[in-house]
């Protein structure tokens, strides 16, 4: 990661922060969406009741990441209203057995944003956003509030999937506009979030029964351009949706928007919506990490079935499949936690919690250890360090480098499923139920 890289990126998304003080957090993964941040000083240990500034609780439920900016952490919950075990088998009397065994199913969902003080951990505003009636199901493990909002300058975009986009103006707390163009079935719920390229808010809309690409003018709400995906091999929409979120990468003096779905990734051009290039994964669906790039390629992860780790190069046109891939990696492939690149090493975590490192260059394994525990959400480089946090709250630290080695083992006690945000001399975690803000005692 070049600062010339960063600084360039910076410009394309609009996101202004500073990489040197990383003082805000503005998206899903940090300021560049990689999972990569300069913040320094970084807390290296906690526990439930060390080195912990304030917990506040967040009503609802979310898997949302906070972003930050100007001072203040915003994240989008959902207020449910649970039908009865009687009301929910008659809604899924129709189902599918996992759709049945595995399904969150509500009457109605309020989906909010809350604002919280960074300093003092103080619950400031709630910000209705959408009111859902006879909301679709989700899955046990997501929720009707799991895509991260985007924050730049006093707006914050949020995203829901078939619910709904909108605009917050964080001055006065009001919706400048709201989107409701993507009517979507996922059978699982949204995942994907959203970024901000200019003056567009792109959306990834691949769901069960239709997959496309959108982008909103962040101004005023309207759909601008909306580019479907390439055609499958498969007629079975369960393995046509996905849920990954787009990285913004700049090649050659062109910006391209990454994003795998199912069969494909695929680049765009956020202005247009025109499709740069394309390549054929394979059969993999319902993806979930989000894409990393390094030297000029594009690292991403397949999706369920036979998850594999793929390594393209981004300066193609038209469909690179057989020109373009550079090698492919298929042991301990993550389907949910986004892998992060450093120096020519690519660190992953499966969901099961096996870890390993992989050379970029080649895609040889240089390492792989059992880190034990489930993972959802993805690592974080922060202060020459890798942070791992595991869904029973659990954050393991170690040390990038060709050999595995754990520095620190940091218990929160709290199931983690959203990814923390970095900060100078601090962390902030979101649980299942807190906001918690770390800082080491000098």
């Amino acid at each position: 990661m070049t600062i010339l890289r960063i600084v360039t990126l910076l410009a394309v998304t609009g996101l202004l922060v500073s990489t040197a003080s990383a003082e805000n957090w503005p998206q899903f993964r940090g300021p560049n969406g990689d999972g990569i941040t300069s913040a320094k000083d970084v807390p290296l240990n906690w526990g439930t009741d060390e080195n912990v500034v304030w917990k506040t609780p967040i009503p609802g439920k979310g898997w949302s990441s906070p972003v930050l900016v100007g001072g203040k952490i915003w994240l989008t919950t959902a207020m449910e209203k649970l039908l009865s075990e009687e009301e929910k088998d008659e809604r899924l009397k129709d189902a599918k057995p996992f759709q049945r065994n595995q399904s969150n199913l509500a009457s109605t969902v309020e989906l909010k944003a809350i604002e919280v003080d960074y300093q003092t951990g103080k619950r400031l505003r709630t910000v209705d956003l959408f009111h859902v009636d006879d909301p679709l199901t989700v899955h046990l493990t997501n929720t009707y509030a799991s895509p991260t909002p985007v924050a730049e300058g006093k707006f914050v975009y949020c995203y829901f999937g078939t619910y709904g986009a909108c605009c917050i103006d964080t001055e006065t707390a009001q919706v400048v506009w709201r989107n409701n163009d993507n009517a979507l079935e996922y059978n699982v719920g949204p995942g994907s979030s959203p970024v901000v390229v200019g003056d567009v808010v792109v959306l990834t809309c691949d769901g069960v029964d239709q997959q496309y690409i959108t982008g909103v003018d962040k101004k005023t709400g309207k759909t601008i351009w909306k580019t479907e995906r390439p055609p499958f091999r498969t007629d079975d929409g369960d393995r046509k949706k996905a849920y990954a979120t787009p990285l913004v990468v700049e090649i050659e003096g062109q910006t391209q928007v990454v994003i795998p779905g199912a069969q494909w990734v695929c680049a765009y051009d956020a202005q247009t919506g025109e499709e740069l290039w394309r390549a054929d994964h394979g059969s993999g669906f319902s993806n979930v990490p989000a894409p990393v790039f390094e030297n000029g390629t594009v690292y991403i992860c397949s999706g369920f079935m036979r998850p594999q780790l793929v390594a393209i190069r981004a300066d193609g046109e038209g469909d690179v499949t057989n020109s373009h891939i550079e090698w492919t990696f298929s042991r301990q492939v993550p389907t949910t936690p986004s892998p992060v690149v450093i120096d020519r090493r690519i660190y992953m975590v499966s969901d099961r919690g096996v870890a390993t490192c992989v050379d970029a260059a080649t895609g040889q394994e240089v390492w792989t250890s059992r880190m034990g525990g489930n993972y959802s959400a993805s690592p974080t480089y922060a202060d020459g360090r890798i942070y791992f946090c595991s869904e029973s709250g659990m954050t393991t630290v170690i040390k990038p480098g060709d050999e595995y080695e754990v520095i620190a083992e940091n218990d929160l006690g709290e199931r983690i499923m959203a990814n923390p945000i970095f900060l100078d001399g601090n962390v902030v975690i979101r649980t299942a139920e807190n906001l918690v803000r770390i800082r080491e005692a000098k």
